[in-house]
């Protein structure tokens, strides 16, 4: 053996070969291939494949109880966009379809958790929630043909035989968009909002404001969009949220189970409102350090770190209970991300618990990075770690976003253009953000952040976020023995023609096979030579 192969390597083989092994005790039926089954992503937490199919009638009924009619609207977009006949009834036990959400079973399935079992004769789907319900009917989309998703299904096609019960590992799923250096629309935000609900994603943080931009309409204070909204990084796109506009997503996304993540980054990052209100800086602009932009000049730099609220002055702590007060009272989820990162002041940490007091008055739960945990917090608030510098305490919860696993900004391959190097040299590969692995009882979750100094376009957008979002939501969702790299990326491979036909300009990762096929039925047909092409 060589010398260099020391014991932690054979241990951690050992324990991929074991996970590899636990996935596969999912067992196929014999005679049946992995590749005739569904590419389900996430990986479900329990699964039985059968040998048989569910061949749809030439009527079908979805019976439904009156707990569940808030999530038919899901099961009717899905037929839809088939050439099936269905009719939906309100009642138990009346069709081919029993559609149920019970609370009693929110013991056994939890929050998010559903049970779907298909036999030849039909369908069974219970949850003990709606999100629960959401999701087990994007397990069922997963099992239509791709074709589903630009609504253009129209050959026949039947189900494998399954039972499956499910329930996410973390309830934390996260991705982060970086909308204040670079805006992105609110027409881009509903279709990742979108793009996320399909793999089981539930929290959408949107990183508001910045030294390049502030991208939130605050009435207290307009001069916020109507200054720092037109400042922009270097080449990227100028713009803001209306509070009409903000709630109008917040709906979208409450609708797909994806909860809205406000930021408003402070007291560092601050450079876009002291251009706005140069009242703000202290005396002589001694808190913009250095002086690379002084109000009212735009910045459109990539330089971090060099301004922050005058913290020595009362007047900021108005500005912030004001900015909380009016985003609280628009944001429908309980958590404000107040930021907090790459900040070096002697009054930093009183600056957090003020913070954190003043989000809790007005009823939310406060988020920072992982700076904030030098100060004192309370007991809700969460941190959220990017580079595992600061030490956080016992009881605090955390989201892990490391930067060497989830900062998806960097680049899919060594030297991809226009992406950072940073933290990881050589990239973030699919294969490294899919290694994360952790037993710290503190993590209610994970995010993946994409900043966007060099993201100023929505397709550099798509591919920064596709396929790596995918890895991330089934390392949020499916239990680490229940993950195997390999096999993600044989699922993987078998959702090109899905992620082509939602429209995202995808990275096609090296590691990833992807299926140049076309989905007929519940199998696969070869493209043509001349239709590849």
């Amino acid at each position: 053996m060589n010398s260099k192969f020391n014991k932690f390597q054979v241990f951690y083989l050992l324990v991929i070969l074991l996970n590899f092994s636990c996935y596969a005790t999912q067992a196929l039926p014999e005679k049946v291939k992995k590749e005739d089954i569904p590419a389900i992503i996430p990986a479900p937490q329990n699964v039985e494949w059968g040998t048989g199919f569910y061949n749809f009638p030439e009527n079908l009924k979805v019976c439904y109880n009156t707990e569940s009619k808030n999530s038919i609207q899901w099961l009717e977009k899905l037929l839809a966009v088939t050439n099936i006949k269905s009719e939906f009834d309100n009642g138990d036990d009346c069709g081919n379809w029993q559609i149920s959400v019970d609370p009693e079973l929110k013991e056994q399935l939890g929050e998010e958790g559903y049970q779907l079992k298909i036999n030849t004769s039909g369908i069974s789907l219970k949850s003990a929630t709606d999100a629960g319900m959401f999701y087990g009917i994007q397990t069922l989309r997963q099992m239509f043909p791709a074709a589903i998703e630009n609504g253009k299904v129209s050959s026949d096609f039947k189900l494998r035989t399954v039972e499956i019960t499910d329930k996410p590992l973390y309830s934390w799923r996260g991705s982060m968009l970086d909308i204040a250096r670079s805006f992105l629309s609110k027409e881009y935000i509903k279709k990742h909002i979108d793009r996320m609900a399909l793999y089981k994603m539930n929290r959408l943080h949107l990183h508001l404001s910045d030294d390049q931009g502030w991208r939130i309409e605050i009435k207290e204070y307009p001069k916020l969009t109507e200054i720092g909204g037109k400042s922009t990084v270097k080449n990227g796109r100028a713009g803001y949220l209306t509070q009409k506009e903000y709630i109008e997503l917040q709906e979208y996304a409450a609708k797909r189970n994806v909860v809205i993540v406000p930021e408003i980054d402070m007291p560092g990052h601050i450079y876009a409102a002291l251009v706005s209100y140069p009242e703000l800086n202290c005396e002589n602009n001694k808190n913009i350090e250095p002086k690379r932009a002084e109000p009212p000049n735009l910045y459109e730099g990539y330089k971090v770190g060099w301004t922050k609220l005058c913290l020595e002055d009362p007047t900021t702590y108005q500005f912030v209970d004001t900015i909380v007060k009016e985003l609280a009272e628009i944001t429908v989820g309980d958590w404000i991300h107040i930021g907090g990162d790459e900040i070096e002041d002697p009054l930093y940490e009183e600056f957090i618990q003020k913070a954190d007091s003043i989000v809790r008055k007005f009823d939310k739960t406060a988020i920072g990075w992982e700076e904030s945990a030098k100060a004192e917090l309370s007991g809700d608030f969460v941190v959220q770690r990017w580079n595992d510098q600061t030490p956080i305490g016992e009881n605090q919860k955390i989201i892990d976003s490391f930067c060497k696993f989830f900062y998806l900004d960097h680049g899919n391959v060594t030297d991809q253009e226009n992406t950072y190097k940073w933290c990881r040299k050589e990239g973030l590969s699919l294969e490294t953000v899919y290694s994360y692995q952790t037993d710290d009882k503190r993590v209610i979750g994970v995010e993946a952040p994409v900043w966007s100094e060099l993201v100023i376009s929505d397709d550099r957008a798509d591919d920064r976020l596709w396929p790596r979002s995918i890895a991330v939501a089934e390392i949020g969702w499916s239990k680490a023995e229940n993950r195997n790299f390999q096999d993600f990326t044989g699922r993987l491979a078998r959702h090109a023609y899905r992620l082509e036909n939602l429209g995202i300009k995808y990275f096609k990762s090296p590691e990833v096979k992807w299926e140049t096929t076309r989905e007929k039925g519940i199998f696969s047909e070869k493209l043509s030579k001349e239709e590849d092409e």
